[in-house]
């Protein structure tokens, strides 16, 4: 039995959409005319969250976003742990869902799974929203048979990443508005007031300033080029966007990035804080540590760390302790090489793990608000003197008119 997504009308002619279940496309019409429903569109649910094609708004967002994988990861977790076979759980949180297309993507992944696919290889049809790690701990549940407790280890680490996502985004939105706001002030102000203004002080004939002929030469060029300025501007971030999906260039920069001092510093404390997280998960899921740090590794941001990590996973395998392989790749902080070392001895890695992660992502959050504090008071400082500059630029000249009268 597949699930299929409908639009349809009822007996007023309103439209309806939704979520149907059917062996075929025809008995699907047949079941919407049985309801007093007149079908206008039917697609497989599958073929839809594949594609991401479809009309309507909320056909177009086919992947997961962050809040909703958290949702449905605690509420199947939850149903699940009530002893409730997986389909019928997948059913219930479909219906518990008030958004399109998260029912739709949760009713296709129901359909493989009563085709007798494992749910592991059901989420894999859709990596969009499910990624490596996701689908790697859940397949380590149903094979150690302890799906209900490791789908509550998924939650928990999803709603830590989200958690952490969103309090960085939430700490950048402010400084960023300001600097968009700050940018079409100025920009207003030397493309439609500074112009009049200067044309006045101009006809005086006087002689004017060294900063009143350079505000005279700014205004100048943006009012007759600012279009070829944002020409270009576009075409310098395209082009830095496309050296970037190169690999050799990427690599090159994704090294640099270790040696900028705070871009460093950030770099370093994220990464590590995202590997040793999906580590810990991972290990704790019951899936063996190589296989853990593949996916780990793939979970990193940095493709030169990626790389180093590589390495680091070959090593480990190999026979070579988990502190001692991490250690050459040279860019993970010693308290956390420390903690590992510990976690080793101990049988207690995956406990240790977490603990290092949550304490990395507290120091990427830290360093970040202190940034954006640091960036506030320098935004004003800059904004003061860009002001002052043109406000000195027109007013010197018409101080020396009133002396001159």
């Amino acid at each position: 039995m597949a699930a299929f997504e409908y639009k349809a009308l009822d007996a007023k002619g309103r439209s309806k959409k939704g979520v149907i279940e059917a062996d075929s496309a025809r008995q699907a019409r047949q079941l919407l005319r049985n309801q007093d429903l007149f079908p206008t569109a039917i697609n497989t649910t599958r073929d839809q969250a594949r594609s991401g094609v479809g009309s309507g708004h909320a056909l177009f967002a086919r992947n997961l976003g962050g809040l909703d994988r958290v949702l449905f990861t605690r509420q199947l977790a939850t149903l699940i742990g009530s002893s409730m076979p997986i389909e019928e759980a997948l059913a219930a949180v479909a219906e518990q869902s008030e958004k399109q297309y998260v029912r739709a993507l949760v009713m296709a992944i129901r359909s493989k799974v009563l085709e007798g696919f494992t749910l592991a290889g059901s989420l894999g049809e859709y990596p969009g929203s499910f990624n490596a790690l996701y689908r790697s701990t859940v397949s380590a549940g149903e094979q150690s048979g302890y799906l209900d407790n490791v789908l509550e280890n998924l939650a928990d680490y999803q709603e830590r990443q989200f958690s952490a996502t969103r309090n960085v985004e939430m700490a950048l939105f402010y400084p960023v508005a300001l600097l968009s706001l700050a940018f079409l002030i100025v920009g207003a102000l030397m493309i439609y007031v500074v112009p009049e203004m200067v044309s006045v002080i101009v006809d005086t004939g006087q002689q004017l300033p060294w900063f009143t002929l350079v505000l005279i030469q700014i205004t100048e060029v943006l009012s007759s080029y600012w279009w070829l300025i944002i020409i270009a501007f576009v075409s310098l971030v395209l082009a830095t966007n496309w050296l970037l999906r190169q690999p050799n260039i990427r690599l090159q920069w994704d090294r640099l990035k270790f040696d900028i001092p705070l871009v460093g510093r950030v770099s370093r404390s994220a990464n590590s804080s995202r590997f040793a997280n999906t580590l810990s998960i991972l290990t704790r899921s019951g899936v063996p540590l190589v296989d853990a740090m593949l996916i780990a590794s793939d979970v990193v941001a940095n493709s030169w760390l990626q790389r180093a990590l590589k390495r680091a996973t070959q090593s480990v395998s190999e026979g070579r302790s988990l502190k001692a392989s991490l250690t050459e790749v040279g860019q993970f902080p010693p308290m956390m090489l420390h903690m590992i070392a510990a976690g080793e001895q101990s049988g207690q890695l995956d406990n240790m793990l977490g603990r290092v992660a949550e304490f990395q992502q507290n120091e990427v959050e830290r360093i970040v608000a202190t940034v954006v504090k640091l960036f506030e008071p320098l935004m004003l400082l800059i904004m003061g003197g860009v002001v002052l500059f043109i406000v000195m630029a027109i007013l010197l000249p018409l101080l020396s008119m009133n002396q001159l009268v």
